[in-house]
């Protein structure tokens, strides 16, 4: 592909011999180069902020970021937690209580139940 034509100050003077087509293009290229000087002048000014201006925003950045993670672990751990209760507690309460008084050694409570005897374990 061929590189794009240079616009020239002698057709931007003279419109009424440009095609539409050739003066929305040559407006596309005058947006894109102002564009450009606007990205430039940007990165100038970032090139030439002191490093420690950067790393404070860094770190800024770093914290915020490690907050959000600690409280994105939280949530899924209290999720994982609650989900822990709901299956064991429905099933403990529901078949898990009639075996310790049948006296195969699981109590399932605090102590430990065996022929008669409670001891605290």
């Amino acid at each position: 592909m061929d590189p794009p034509p240079r616009p020239q100050s002698s057709l931007l003077t003279s419109p009424p011999e440009l095609s539409p087509l050739e003066q929305e293009v040559l407006e596309e290229y005058e947006r894109l180069a102002e564009n450009m000087k606007t990205l430039a002048t940007v990165l100038d000014n970032l090139a030439s902020a002191p490093a420690s201006d950067i790393l404070d925003g860094l770190r800024e950045l770093e914290r915020k970021t490690s907050l959000v993670f600690t409280l994105l672990k939280a949530s899924v751990y209290s999720i994982v937690l609650q989900q822990e209760i709901d299956w064991g507690g429905g099933g403990g309460a529901g078949g898990g209580g009639g075996r310790g008084e049948e006296g195969d050694g699981d109590g399932g409570g605090d102590g430990d139940y065996q022929e008669g005897e409670y001891t605290e374990g």
